[in-house]
């Protein structure tokens, strides 16, 4: 006769037959009960993990060790010293290790593209140009229209073109001792002798034309001299070259702004106030003569900037920057020409009373130039060559033009990097 199996009720009320199961008092995990190994640090006693670094631990000795029960474990706060455990955020990313903590400082930030890079983070929406500081941590000068520009070391300010003869003083001071001689001898003996004094005029007048003519004429000879000087090629310039290059410019870490008419991202900027001293007026400058314009002030910088060679497209950095030696060639045209006091305009008022200047009974104009990024120059410089980057500094000695008989010109000298630029130019897209 078969036995008879008892029935029971469910928690939800339903009889079901059989016999209720026994419900454990401590349920085991469902997990592996085994707790982690405490090792110390010694690799040895790591059991699995010492034979992956091929450590012998078959030597018949107990390093684990009785496990510990879990209750002992969990009342444990703060992690095992010596143990190695990773930290883990709520959002599911892994964070740094807490070995990583010993390192001091902020961490590397990560750009929004993923790339590590180091220094500050720029702010999101600034258009970061090539070759451009960060804003950020390089603030870029922004000169008020009522006042000077104040850049810092890295913008060079110039003065005027000095051009010097090639010719030393020595031989010119010998010259004139020798034609002053030879014009006494002659008017001595050509007392009654026509002859003899139509001779000495024929010597000494030629001799004071070429004087008076390179006098007037050598700033513009020389800038023809420039302009036809052969271009070079930066792909096979050899370093230590003097090379003369043509392209165009773009801005490097400092782009330049024009003090009156405010134009935007030049290279080179120039102002220069002029007056007009008439019969009894104040002097400009303490060279200025009667009935004549003189310079009362002048403002000239330029910044380091890249220019792109037209025949191999090469770019090459221009250091003309932190205080270098530059003989610029910038046409200057007239933006405020102020005969009368009355009729000044605000801006240019306002531009005067920033320099500390007056317009009391002035006849005055104000001219500007500038180089702006997209405009086409030539640079004349000493090569250099640093494994794929190109540059092109100032020459330590002056460059010389040479005789140009063609033109009676004496030789002349130019100091430091000569900078031309394209007198009816018009800027480029870059």
């Amino acid at each position: 006769m078969g036995t008879r199996t008892g029935s029971h009720q469910l928690s939800s009320g339903l009889m079901v037959s059989g016999r209720p199961e026994r419900q454990l008092k401590d349920r085991q995990p469902t997990m592996s009960s085994r707790t982690v190994i405490y090792t110390g640090g010694d690799v040895k006693k790591s059991g699995e993990l010492g034979k992956m670094y091929g450590v012998d631990i078959s030597r018949g000795e107990n390093l684990a060790g009785p496990p510990r029960p879990p209750s002992a474990a969990a009342a444990r706060s703060g992690p095992i010293p010596g143990a190695f455990v990773p930290k883990f955020t709520n959002s599911g990313h892994s964070s740094k290790l807490s070995s990583s903590s010993s390192f001091s400082g902020p961490a590397t930030p990560i750009q929004p593209t993923g790339l590590i890079t180091s220094g500050r983070q720029g702010t999101p929406g600034s258009n970061r140009r090539s070759g451009q500081l960060d804003a950020a941590s390089t603030p870029m000068p922004t000169p008020s229209t009522s006042k000077k520009a104040n850049y810092g070391s890295a913008v060079t300010s110039l003065g005027e073109v000095k051009l010097g003869f090639g010719v030393s003083r020595v031989a010119l001071w010998m010259f004139l001792v020798v034609v002053v001689l030879t014009a006494a001898g002659f008017l001595i003996a050509a007392v009654k002798k026509v002859v003899t004094l139509a001779v000495a005029a024929a010597v000494l007048v030629p001799a004071v034309v070429i004087v008076v003519w390179n006098h007037a004429y050598r700033k513009k000879g020389v800038l023809g001299f420039l302009r036809k000087f052969p271009d070079s090629e930066l792909r096979n310039a050899v370093d230590g070259q003097f090379v003369k290059v043509t392209g165009v410019v773009t801005c490097g870490g400092i782009a330049l702004e024009t003090s009156y008419q405010r134009v935007p991202r030049c290279v080179y900027v120039s102002s220069e106030l002029h007056e007009y001293r008439g019969c009894g007026g104040e002097k400009a400058n303490a060279k200025h003569r009667l009935f004549s314009w003189g310079c009362r002030d002048s403002e000239t910088y330029v910044a380091d900037f890249y220019i792109s060679d037209n025949k191999s497209g090469e770019r090459a950095l221009v250091k003309t920057g932190y205080g270098a030696k530059v003989s610029p060639f910038v046409k200057l045209t007239v933006v405020v020409n102020a005969e009368d006091t009355e009729g000044l305009s605000p801006n240019f008022l306002q531009w005067l009373s920033g320099r500390g200047l007056s317009s009391e009974d002035r006849v005055m104009h104000l001219k500007e130039g500038y180089i702006k990024e997209g405009y086409t120059v030539s640079v004349l410089g000493v090569f250099r060559r640093h494994n794929n980057m190109f540059t092109i500094v100032p020459p330590t000695e002056p460059i010389s033009t040479g005789f140009q008989w063609r033109c009676c010109l004496l030789p002349a000298s130019i100091d430091g990097l000569i900078l031309i630029n394209d007198e009816n130019d018009e800027a480029i897209p870059v």
